[in-house]
């Protein structure tokens, strides 16, 4: 740190501390919550981690200052990391007679609650669902309604509850020949799957809905809280997802079939959740999707918390990210062989 003036000796500190914990997450797919759940929650930072050290390499870059290379180092040796959030080369849809689409969406109860101020949101999920056209869909936070009508499809929905009954369903163009569900202990949330016979194959489609950590996007709601109990709480949360992640595994071992697993983890790509679930599958969005995999809502951080993973019997032919504003959630389809 010679011959830095102060002010860059103080920046280079902050550029280190963000340099080390961003090195820290690294590990963080490969160390269960049950085992340092207070370490697990730093994945959740990974995004402004990323965005700080670039801010960093950028300031050193342009004064002309070797300290350019600590983020730069950091930043290449978690190069899949970047590729995790933003997709730097897409690609276009490869159109095959053989393809068909998969969509994953959180509904958020088709704005029940009248979280947004429109009243005719799901009209416009329904109309949205139809103008895709995806051959399957997995929807979560999902309620009866006389009014969503999906014709041509076929449907698995498990609803649960006293007052409002919502859960999760999956709508299919292709015939289903066995569904059911796997069921999450203490909580409401729960995943579901369905076996569906397309031409002479039989394609399993898992539908997770992971417990949520239900942490306020108001930051002013995030103050009130405090840092360490928030942190306390979503370390908590994490060690449930880790549970319900190796129920579906379990279960999933057992199927014969081909399977894409769909669903609104509520957790990102740089998890130990994601990392157990998706093994050696295809993150459809890492495969073919373009510019940010943001999926959810959290002011300006570019969290991607929903996914579309398949196994290798299939080639992921295109990915789409929806700029639809009718949840906090943001539609994601996949084009799969």
């Amino acid at each position: 740190m010679k011959g830095l003036k102060f002010i860059d000796k103080v920046i280079f500190f902050v550029n280190t501390l963000a340099a080390f914990l961003l090195l820290v997450s690294y590990i963080l797919p490969y160390v269960p919550p049950k085992t340092f759940s207070l370490l697990s929650v730093l994945s959740l930072a990974v995004p402004l981690l990323i965005f700080f050290n670039i801010l960093f390499l950028l300031y050193w870059l342009f004064n002309v200052k070797k300290q350019l290379m600590l983020s730069l180092i950091v930043l290449v040796l978690g190069f899949n990391y970047l590729t995790s959030i933003y997709k730097f080369t897409g690609s276009k849809t490869v159109v095959d007679t053989s393809n068909f689409s998969v969509m994953n969406y959180n509904v958020r109860l088709f704005n029940l609650f009248e979280w947004l101020p429109s009243k005719t949101v799901e009209a416009d999920i329904l109309a949205f669902i139809k103008r895709e056209n995806p051959s399957i869909i997995s929807f979560q936070e999902y309620r009866k309604s006389v009014h969503f009508t999906l014709e041509g499809y076929e449907k698995f929905e498990y609803v649960s509850g006293e007052k409002v009954k919502s859960g999760q369903a999956i709508f299919s163009k292709f015939p289903i020949v066995n569904s059911g569900s796997i069921t999450f202990p203490n909580t409401s949330n729960n995943a579901i799957f369905i076996d569906v016979v397309k031409e002479k194959d039989t394609i399993r489609i898992y539908n997770l809905h992971l417990q949520s950590s239900k942490v306020s996007t108001k930051v002013k709601d995030l103050q009130k809280e405090g840092s360490e109990r928030l942190t306390k709480r979503i370390g908590e949360v994490f060690k449930i997802q880790q549970t319900q992640a190796e129920l579906v595994m379990k279960h999933k071992a057992k199927s014969p079939y081909k399977t894409v697993i769909t669903g609104d983890f509520n957790n990102t790509a740089y998890s130990y959740v994601y990392n157990k679930i998706k093994g050696d599958y295809k993150d459809a969005f890492k495969v073919a999707g373009n510019g940010f995999g943001k999926t959810f809502d959290f002011n300006f951080i570019p969290l991607r918390i929903d996914f579309i993973l398949a196994d290798n019997a299939f080639t992921v032919n295109g990915f789409k990210n929806y700029d639809v504003k009718l949840s906090d959630h943001y539609p994601v389809m996949a084009f799969l062989k």
